[in-house]
Protein backbone atom coordinates (compact mmCIF):
# COMPACT_ATOMS: atom_id res chain seq x y z
CA UNK A 1 0.00 0.00 0.00
CA UNK A 2 1.15 3.28 -0.94
CA UNK A 3 0.41 6.35 1.24
CA UNK A 4 0.05 9.38 -0.32
CA UNK A 5 -1.07 12.90 1.83
CA UNK A 6 -4.68 15.01 0.61
CA UNK A 7 -3.46 18.73 -0.20
CA UNK A 8 -5.66 21.34 0.55
CA UNK A 9 -5.52 24.42 -2.06
CA UNK A 10 -7.45 27.33 -1.12
CA UNK A 11 -9.22 29.11 -4.13
CA UNK A 12 -8.99 32.84 -3.47
CA UNK A 13 -11.58 33.48 -5.65
CA UNK A 14 -13.91 33.77 -2.45
CA UNK A 15 -11.33 35.41 -0.52
CA UNK A 16 -11.73 39.27 0.55
CA UNK A 17 -10.53 40.87 -2.24
CA UNK A 18 -9.86 44.13 -0.22
CA UNK A 19 -7.88 42.22 1.80
CA UNK A 20 -6.28 39.19 -0.04
CA UNK A 21 -2.62 39.53 1.51
CA UNK A 22 -4.02 38.52 5.01
CA UNK A 23 -6.24 36.06 3.51
CA UNK A 24 -3.29 34.09 1.78
CA UNK A 25 -1.63 35.01 5.13
CA UNK A 26 -4.08 33.34 6.90
CA UNK A 27 -4.54 29.90 4.62
CA UNK A 28 -0.92 29.93 4.81
CA UNK A 29 -0.59 30.01 8.84
CA UNK A 30 -3.72 27.28 8.42
CA UNK A 31 -1.68 24.87 7.11
CA UNK A 32 -2.56 25.08 3.44
CA UNK A 33 -0.50 23.07 0.67
CA UNK A 34 -0.85 25.85 -2.06
CA UNK A 35 -3.03 28.48 -3.68
CA UNK A 36 -5.71 28.25 -5.89
CA UNK A 37 -5.68 30.81 -8.29
CA UNK A 38 -9.22 30.94 -10.71
CA UNK A 39 -8.46 32.78 -13.95
CA UNK A 40 -11.27 33.91 -15.88
CA UNK A 41 -11.61 35.55 -18.90
CA UNK A 42 -15.75 36.14 -19.85
CA UNK A 43 -14.85 34.03 -22.64
CA UNK A 44 -14.06 30.62 -22.13
CA UNK A 45 -16.24 31.02 -18.79
CA UNK A 46 -18.87 33.87 -18.00
CA UNK A 47 -17.26 35.82 -15.67
CA UNK A 48 -14.14 37.49 -15.29
CA UNK A 49 -12.38 37.14 -12.58
CA UNK A 50 -7.97 38.24 -11.67
CA UNK A 51 -5.00 38.24 -13.97
CA UNK A 52 -1.47 38.65 -14.07
CA UNK A 53 -1.38 41.44 -11.53
CA UNK A 54 -2.83 39.84 -8.80
CA UNK A 55 -0.22 36.86 -9.04
CA UNK A 56 2.39 39.20 -9.03
CA UNK A 57 1.06 40.34 -5.94
CA UNK A 58 0.51 37.53 -4.07
CA UNK A 59 4.17 36.10 -5.07
CA UNK A 60 5.58 38.87 -3.02
CA UNK A 61 3.83 37.79 -0.01
CA UNK A 62 3.79 33.81 0.10
CA UNK A 63 5.82 31.17 -0.56
CA UNK A 64 3.29 28.85 -0.63
CA UNK A 65 3.28 27.06 -4.33
CA UNK A 66 0.95 29.31 -6.39
CA UNK A 67 -1.35 27.23 -9.06
CA UNK A 68 -2.93 29.24 -11.52
CA UNK A 69 -6.06 27.40 -13.07
CA UNK A 70 -6.57 28.99 -16.55
CA UNK A 71 -9.95 29.21 -17.33
CA UNK A 72 -9.60 31.44 -20.56
CA UNK A 73 -9.68 31.27 -24.38
CA UNK A 74 -6.27 31.79 -25.15
CA UNK A 75 -3.85 29.79 -23.08
CA UNK A 76 -0.65 29.62 -25.14
CA UNK A 77 -1.11 33.47 -25.32
CA UNK A 78 -1.12 34.27 -22.05
CA UNK A 79 1.32 31.08 -20.18
CA UNK A 80 4.95 32.84 -20.30
CA UNK A 81 3.34 36.02 -18.57
CA UNK A 82 1.84 34.24 -15.37
CA UNK A 83 5.00 32.01 -15.29
CA UNK A 84 7.28 35.79 -15.20
CA UNK A 85 4.17 36.81 -12.60
CA UNK A 86 5.60 33.91 -10.18
CA UNK A 87 3.11 31.30 -10.62
CA UNK A 88 4.51 27.54 -9.67
CA UNK A 89 1.82 25.54 -12.14
CA UNK A 90 -0.30 26.77 -14.98
CA UNK A 91 -3.61 24.07 -15.29
CA UNK A 92 -5.25 24.44 -18.61
CA UNK A 93 -8.56 23.22 -20.16
CA UNK A 94 -8.89 20.39 -22.10
CA UNK A 95 -12.32 21.84 -23.43
CA UNK A 96 -9.97 25.06 -24.20
CA UNK A 97 -6.94 23.72 -26.29
CA UNK A 98 -7.41 22.61 -30.12
CA UNK A 99 -3.89 21.74 -29.77
CA UNK A 100 -3.29 20.32 -26.13
CA UNK A 101 -0.28 18.74 -26.17
CA UNK A 102 1.55 21.38 -27.88
CA UNK A 103 0.30 23.46 -25.27
CA UNK A 104 1.55 21.21 -22.89
CA UNK A 105 5.02 20.72 -23.48
CA UNK A 106 4.99 24.89 -24.23
CA UNK A 107 4.37 24.75 -20.62
CA UNK A 108 6.64 22.06 -19.68
CA UNK A 109 8.77 24.41 -21.44
CA UNK A 110 8.55 27.24 -19.37
CA UNK A 111 9.39 25.04 -15.43
CA UNK A 112 6.40 25.07 -14.17
CA UNK A 113 4.03 22.31 -13.37
CA UNK A 114 1.86 21.34 -15.88
CA UNK A 115 -1.81 20.70 -15.29
CA UNK A 116 -4.83 19.84 -17.04
CA UNK A 117 -8.53 20.14 -16.11
CA UNK A 118 -12.15 18.55 -17.22
CA UNK A 119 -15.60 20.31 -17.13
CA UNK A 120 -18.23 18.08 -15.47
CA UNK A 121 -19.32 16.93 -18.72
CA UNK A 122 -15.91 16.19 -20.52
CA UNK A 123 -15.11 12.20 -20.40
CA UNK A 124 -12.14 10.83 -18.38
CA UNK A 125 -10.88 9.08 -21.65
CA UNK A 126 -9.94 12.89 -23.53
CA UNK A 127 -6.59 12.61 -20.95
CA UNK A 128 -5.88 9.46 -22.36
CA UNK A 129 -3.42 10.46 -25.30
CA UNK A 130 -1.37 12.78 -22.29
CA UNK A 131 -1.71 10.94 -19.18
CA UNK A 132 2.49 10.84 -19.56
CA UNK A 133 2.85 14.61 -20.13
CA UNK A 134 1.24 16.09 -17.11
CA UNK A 135 1.91 16.57 -12.99
CA UNK A 136 -1.99 16.96 -12.43
CA UNK A 137 -5.55 16.41 -13.33
CA UNK A 138 -7.71 18.78 -12.48
CA UNK A 139 -11.59 17.24 -12.36
CA UNK A 140 -14.40 19.96 -12.20
CA UNK A 141 -16.90 18.82 -9.81
CA UNK A 142 -19.10 22.20 -10.90
CA UNK A 143 -19.11 23.93 -14.06
CA UNK A 144 -16.49 26.51 -14.01
CA UNK A 145 -17.04 30.60 -13.92
CA UNK A 146 -17.91 31.23 -10.38
CA UNK A 147 -17.90 30.04 -6.76
CA UNK A 148 -20.47 28.97 -4.54
CA UNK A 149 -21.63 26.26 -6.44
CA UNK A 150 -23.34 22.61 -5.52
CA UNK A 151 -21.04 19.98 -5.60
CA UNK A 152 -22.26 17.58 -9.01
CA UNK A 153 -22.35 13.63 -7.29
CA UNK A 154 -22.50 12.47 -10.65
CA UNK A 155 -18.78 13.21 -11.11
CA UNK A 156 -17.61 10.99 -8.76
CA UNK A 157 -17.23 8.29 -10.92
CA UNK A 158 -15.04 9.97 -13.05
CA UNK A 159 -12.85 10.85 -10.38
CA UNK A 160 -12.70 7.08 -9.91
CA UNK A 161 -12.22 6.61 -13.55
CA UNK A 162 -9.32 9.12 -13.55
CA UNK A 163 -7.72 7.52 -10.20
CA UNK A 164 -7.59 4.48 -12.53
CA UNK A 165 -5.89 5.72 -15.29
CA UNK A 166 -3.44 7.51 -13.61
CA UNK A 167 -2.19 4.24 -11.56
CA UNK A 168 -2.54 2.11 -15.33
CA UNK A 169 0.11 4.67 -16.92
CA UNK A 170 1.95 4.58 -13.26
CA UNK A 171 1.57 8.24 -13.26
CA UNK A 172 2.64 10.41 -9.71
CA UNK A 173 0.22 13.04 -11.20
CA UNK A 174 -1.91 14.93 -8.40
CA UNK A 175 -5.69 14.48 -8.92
CA UNK A 176 -7.45 17.42 -7.58
CA UNK A 177 -11.12 18.08 -7.41
CA UNK A 178 -12.88 22.00 -7.55
CA UNK A 179 -16.02 22.92 -6.91
CA UNK A 180 -18.30 22.55 -3.74
CA UNK A 181 -16.08 21.00 -1.52
CA UNK A 182 -15.91 21.45 2.23
CA UNK A 183 -16.25 18.70 4.80
CA UNK A 184 -19.48 17.09 3.50
CA UNK A 185 -18.04 16.42 0.15
CA UNK A 186 -14.33 16.06 0.78
CA UNK A 187 -14.51 12.47 1.91
CA UNK A 188 -16.12 11.23 -0.59
CA UNK A 189 -13.97 12.44 -3.59
CA UNK A 190 -10.59 11.25 -1.29
CA UNK A 191 -12.53 7.68 -1.33
CA UNK A 192 -12.79 8.31 -5.26
CA UNK A 193 -9.07 8.88 -5.34
CA UNK A 194 -8.46 12.73 -5.28
CA UNK A 195 -4.89 13.57 -3.58
CA UNK A 196 -5.90 17.33 -3.91
CA UNK A 197 -8.90 19.20 -2.81
CA UNK A 198 -9.29 22.71 -3.90
CA UNK A 199 -11.69 24.91 -1.87
CA UNK A 200 -13.20 28.48 -1.57
CA UNK A 201 -16.27 29.37 -0.10
CA UNK A 202 -16.54 26.40 2.20
CA UNK A 203 -13.07 28.19 4.10
CA UNK A 204 -12.77 31.72 3.23
CA UNK A 205 -16.68 32.00 4.11
CA UNK A 206 -16.64 29.42 7.34
CA UNK A 207 -18.38 30.94 9.99
CA UNK A 208 -15.59 29.76 12.69
CA UNK A 209 -12.96 31.23 10.76
CA UNK A 210 -10.34 29.81 8.28
CA UNK A 211 -8.24 27.82 10.69
CA UNK A 212 -11.29 25.68 11.86
CA UNK A 213 -12.27 24.92 7.83
CA UNK A 214 -8.82 23.93 6.62
CA UNK A 215 -9.13 21.97 9.80
CA UNK A 216 -12.50 20.27 9.20
CA UNK A 217 -11.68 19.38 5.33
CA UNK A 218 -8.05 18.05 6.39
CA UNK A 219 -10.08 15.71 9.18
CA UNK A 220 -13.15 15.16 6.92
CA UNK A 221 -10.87 13.70 4.28
CA UNK A 222 -8.41 11.90 6.72
CA UNK A 223 -4.65 13.04 6.19
CA UNK A 224 -3.78 10.46 4.56
CA UNK A 225 -4.99 8.11 1.73
CA UNK A 226 -4.12 4.97 1.01
CA UNK A 227 -3.71 3.09 -2.07
CA UNK A 228 -2.98 -0.20 -3.70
Amino acid sequence: MAIRPIKIAPSILAADFAHLGDAVAKVAAAGADAIHVDVMDGHFVPNISIGIPVVRCLRRVTDLPIDAHLMISDPMGYASAFVEAGVDGLTVHVEGAPHLHRLLQHIRGLGVRVGVSLNPATPAIALSEILNDIDLVLVMTVNPGFGGQMFIESVLPKIRQVREMLDQAHSPAELEVDGGIGPETAKRVVDAGATMLVSGTAIFDAPRGISAAIEAIRQAAGNEQERR
